[in-house]
């Protein structure tokens, strides 16, 4: 591995850097979908040559998927993700790519909340009815920023089990390829919900859920309020969120090489959503959530915006890198595992995703 590929989603357009494996300087191509809200990309490096995938929306033109195999040197369109004719719903935005676990696999999740499956690498997707037609589904709510399937996770050795999340309707779980769905949000806290009722089977507002595929049963879920963990596969959940400065945020991350070691990104309530202190830091758990520490050499004091659920992501380096995007359009940079921080980028426009790949 010799060179590294980031790709930068912003609401006007996506950005394209390219580094060696070094990362310590930069080269930038962008905007390319000038003017389009990016909420989704994915780098898919299971071929002969990677393919870049992303999820652009137009308020006047609709959802677009775009695919291109020359590392954004060109695009080209895909038939994309869209709502079969006998379905009463219109795609407005594409929250998540995601590479299954079998080879040409690719989920995308949608904006109304929903998840398509595509088996030809992202060249055309169908819908997965069997969630859609879940009972719980009618009374999903939405964030404040849309209801969005934010959290697509294949497992890693079972091309039947998929776990995904959604603001505001909670974790689900499937063991059968997509023929049933089961809620999986014991002991996940709906801060929102009137006490008394804040521990629903579903309705919880997730943020992000992320796994090591090295075990895959552990799940780290950073929720809208509260950090937890499960070893049993989303059947239960333990908040893991003493000691960090606030359990609100937004991204989670795994370590690629080291299955125990998270990292988020903690700001302050659904109020202000800004680190606490206004000082930015990236706050790591090398323990599976037992401990933490902030991570913040490098990064900026009066901070005073957020980074959001796919706005921070890693690397396949043996040493990686992190990447964090913010909402004031600056990307961060480390590649020493969150040691030290050095400004990639700035003065894009808002950041909404970020993914890297060592190439």
């Amino acid at each position: 591995m010799s060179a590294t590929i980031l790709l930068v989603g912003t609401r006007k357009g996506l950005w394209v850097g390219r580094s060696d494996e070094h990362r310590s300087t930069w080269s930038w191509t962008g905007p390319h979908f000038d003017m389009m809200e990016v909420y989704s990309c994915m780098v898919d490096d299971r071929g002969a040559r990677p393919r870049l995938l992303v999820g652009a929306s137009s308020p006047w033109t609709g959802p677009q998927i775009q695919m291109s195999d020359d590392l954004g040197e060109t695009w080209a369109p895909t038939a994309g993700a869209h709502f079969p004719t006998d379905v009463d719903a219109s795609v407005e935005r594409v929250w998540q790519l995601v590479a299954g676990t079998t080879d040409g696999v690719v989920y995308a999740g949608t904006e109304p909340g929903a998840v398509f499956r595509s088996d030809d690498g992202g060249a055309s997707f169908a819908l997965e009815r069997g969630l859609w037609a879940h009972p719980h589904r009618p009374e999903w709510g939405e964030g404040f920023g849309g209801q969005a399937f934010h959290t697509i996770l294949p497992h890693p050795t079972d091309p039947d089990s998929l776990t995904v999340a959604i603001s505001t309707g909670g974790c689900y779980q499937t063991a059968d390829g997509g023929a049933t769905w089961d809620a999986r949000n014991s002991g996940v806290r709906a801060e929102f919900l009137p006490e008394g009722a804040q521990y629903p089977e579903f309705g919880q507002c997730v943020h992000k859920i992320a796994r090591h595929p090295e075990v895959p049963e552990r799940l780290f879920l950073q929720n809208h309020g509260g950090v937890y963990r499960s070893v049993d596969h989303g059947a239960s959940w333990q908040s893991i969120g003493a000691g960090l400065p606030a359990d609100f945020g937004f991204p989670l991350v795994v370590h690629p090489h080291e299955p125990a070691t998270i990292f988020v990104f903690p700001v302050n309530g659904g109020d202000r959503r800004y680190p606490p202190g206004a000082r930015a830091a990236v706050w790591r758990s090398r323990d599976a959530g037992e401990s933490w520490e902030a991570l913040a050499d490098g990064l900026p004091g009066d901070f005073y915006v957020a980074v959001m659920r796919d706005a921070m992501c890693t690397d396949g380096h043996p040493s990686p890198g992190i990447y964090l995007g913010a909402r004031n359009g600056a990307v961060w940079g480390s590649a020493d595992a969150g040691g030290t921080w050095r400004q990639l980028v700035a003065n894009l426009p808002d950041v909404m995703v970020v993914r890297a790949a060592a190439l």
